[in-house]
């Protein structure tokens, strides 16, 4: 596959298991940063080819074949991620952009020894399950958004599912780190917000935050 190919349909792939799952043909082409009428050629030719379904006016999903060849594209990013942060202590941004190239020129080879020497890991810095060389995912039902945490108990992130910098940023500034504790202080239902404490600071997260860095109880 080519590099826009390995992009179209991981885009898809990760829009698709959004919170508020978006994978309308507009949403893709800007996400992608191309014009929608591109994005309407791409899908029309991977339609073609057994990847995409593509009805106009219609959300896309990927067929099986395109779900296994996101996961793909994704398995290797992700344990290329692992190594970036693990190996050379990369921040969670650089990591991620560092492996935006690298997904592309990987062998499956070169994905299996990476995957032996870092011990065959399930997650990757991120908490994003790395899928397994068969395309399986480990699921862990134990974790949800933010946005859905119960206020009044205590929490430990799991999971900052995002790629922007900024993000990055902002979670490494306020202490939002994979394995940290926070306290659930209230849920604002009226508008989304929801106020946390963490190290004895009150944080207000939007729910474009909330949505994104998911966590489990703490028993």
């Amino acid at each position: 596959m080519t590099v826009s190919v390995d992009n179209y349909i991981k885009t898809i792939y990760k829009q698709s298991k959004l919170l508020d799952a978006d994978t309308r043909l507009s949403t893709i082409a800007l996400l992608l940063n191309v014009s929608n009428a591109a994005a309407t050629d791409m899908a029309r030719k991977l339609s073609l080819k057994g990847i995409v379904n593509y009805t106009k006016y219609k959300s896309l999903t990927l067929t099986d074949e395109g779900e296994n060849l996101a996961l793909k594209v994704i398995r290797k990013h992700r344990l290329w991620e692992s190594f970036l942060f693990e190996i050379l202590d990369l921040s969670l941004h650089e990591i991620h952009r560092e492996a935006e190239q690298l997904e592309h020129q990987t062998s499956d080879f070169l994905t299996e020894k990476i995957d032996r020497y870092l011990g065959f890991p399930t997650f990757d810095p991120h908490g994003d399950p790395i899928p397994s060389i068969n395309g399986e995912i480990k699921s862990d039902g134990s974790q949800i958004p933010l946005s859905e945490a119960e206020a009044g108990c205590m929490y430990t992130i799991s999971r900052l599912y995002s790629s922007d910098e900024d993000f990055f940023e902002f979670c490494s500034s306020s202490h939002l780190t994979i394995g940290v504790s926070i306290w659930i202080e209230k849920q604002y239902k009226s508008n989304g917000m929801t106020e946390i404490i963490i190290d004895q600071n009150k944080i207000i997260l939007n729910q474009d935050i909330s949505n994104i860095i998911y966590v489990k109880q703490v028993n």
